[in-house]
């Protein structure tokens, strides 16, 4: 087991492994910019290393100087997180390269599944079912119209190196081709520098289902079931919730077989998320996988009482998985939401500014996950992610009657500072949502409760 963990993250991520780290025994070292130097890891961990000014590229993503705290701090492994450096397959090698132990996958592994045409390509190999399109990335327009004339329309043009719902564009009429594919290039290269991209048919009504997977290094793999992650507003998840609504025994079972089977063929170890669409008539098709811990692992810690950041640890510590299959127990129903400093109004515009009230709700079956108190500032250098509130309940009504009742408790406030609670208690309440029918379209249309935030200002 290692002596001293290092978490190159921030937030409430890196708060979450600093306690789970502490309840092992291990030592945390928390490296900061100078913009969170009261944050509140900062505070919790044994040692706190400064490693660069406010804007991330030198600070959360300035591998140098992470390493270089990792090994002044005396660090034998480092935690990503999510985000930041958390897929990268260069920051993973040069930790091997430093005898340092990167707490995810191996660094090859990564490197393919962080191209998603290549990844589609592996899991297609693997026996795992795929939409209609290209395997590899679609390298000129004339590519580009002969893969769209094989797949149909609509379809939607993805970056190969995406992540985070940014460089997608969904395209319904072959006269927008040409432009769309030029634009999704552009915008590749620009965020994630590179401009590969790939194809895939769209699905207007489709539900967005994970699968967490835990993989050892010994070739011992289980999933933790499935989470629903339909409710999004420009490709980036807002609700998320386990188990999925509406999944019968034999659907659940044969999701989970598929994610342990496409996770175990491509060499994988540790937390994983293999992420599918499922169509109108209950059919599965691999989208991408996430090599990293998840945003949304609390939803799956609640309803199987697992700490997945404790399993992350043991595994990349080289211990066994401690459970198979039929040891994991499935109980209840868990909803997340994610709280933003975000005006919804205004196309979700980010809200930074300084938390003058911060008050967050509590009682049976509640979970907050946050970075922030009464008094904190919201940095315009970083995620806008508030807090995460999660509820668990013995089936899923209770447990969307706990969250809206949590929704109802929280108050945040501060000079300029907007949130999205109203919006989630307008999710949460609306009939589409109680009723299981929602899908990734759910936000888009006229009468849902995004079109009628924005025509009413924000206030419904």
């Amino acid at each position: 087991m290692f002596s001293t963990v290092l978490i190159a993250n921030r937030g409430e991520i890196a708060l979450r492994v600093a306690r789970t780290c502490r309840e092992l025994g291990l030592r945390t070292v928390a490296v900061h910019s100078t913009a969170d130097c009261d944050a509140a890891v900062v505070r919790f961990a044994d040692q706190a290393v400064q490693i660069g000014p406010p804007a991330p590229r030198r600070s959360y993503l300035n591998i140098p100087a992470v390493i270089e705290a990792a090994r002044t701090a005396g660090a034998d492994a480092i935690h990503p997180g999510y985000g930041f450096l958390s897929e990268d397959p260069d920051f993973a090698q040069i930790c091997a390269d430093h005898d340092i132990v990167f707490i995810g996958p191996p660094p090859q592994v990564m490197q393919q599944l962080g191209n998603k045409a290549v990844a589609r390509e592996l899991m297609a190999e693997a026996g795992l079912p795929l939409l209609p399109g290209s395997t590899r990335p679609v390298n000129d327009l004339d590519h580009a119209r002969a893969v769209a004339a094989a797949t149909g329309y609509p379809l939607v043009i993805k970056a190969a190196a995406g992540g985070g719902g940014r460089g997608i564009t969904v395209v319904r009429d072959p006269a927008d081709l040409a432009q769309a594919w030029t634009t999704t290039r552009r915008t590749a290269q620009n965020v994630f520098g590179d401009s590969r991209v790939y194809i895939e048919k769209y699905l207007e009504r489709a539900r967005h289902i994970e699968v967490q997977v835990l993989v050892d290094q010994h070739g011992n793999g289980v999933h933790l079931g499935e989470r629903d992650c339909s409710v999004q507003r420009r490709h980036q998840k807002l609700v998320e919730e386990a188990p999925a609504v509406g999944l019968s025994p034999a659907q659940r079972a044969h999701i989970g077989e598929l994610a342990v089977q496409g996770a175990l063929a491509v060499g994988y170890t540790g937390v994983g998320t293999l992420e599918f669409l499922m169509d109108e008539q209950g059919s599965f098709a691999f989208m991408e996988m996430n090599a990293r811990i998840q945003v949304e692992h609390p939803v799956t810690e609640m309803v199987t009482g697992l700490d997945l950041v404790r399993e992350q640890i043991l595994v990349a510590a080289g211990e066994p998985l401690g459970i198979r299959q039929p040891d994991v127990v499935f109980t209840g129903a868990s909803i997340e939401c994610r709280i933003n400093a975000e005006d919804p109004s205004r196309d979700f515009l980010p809200t930074p500014g300084l938390l003058s009230v911060f008050d967050v709700p509590g009682g049976p079956g509640v979970r907050i996950d946050t970075g922030y108190r009464a008094g904190a500032v919201v940095s315009q250098h970083y995620d806008s992610l508030l807090a995460k509130i999660v509820t668990w309940a013995p089936d899923r009504e209770r447990a969307v009657a706990r969250m809206s009742r949590c929704l109802s408790e929280l108050r945040v406030d501060g000079p300029g500072v907007a949130t999205t609670r109203e919006l989630h208690q307008d999710i949460l309440a609306s009939e589409t949502f109680r009723s299981g029918r929602h899908h990734t379209g759910f936000l888009d249309g006229a009468g849902s409760p995004l079109h009628l935030q924005a025509t009413a200002g924000g206030k419904i």
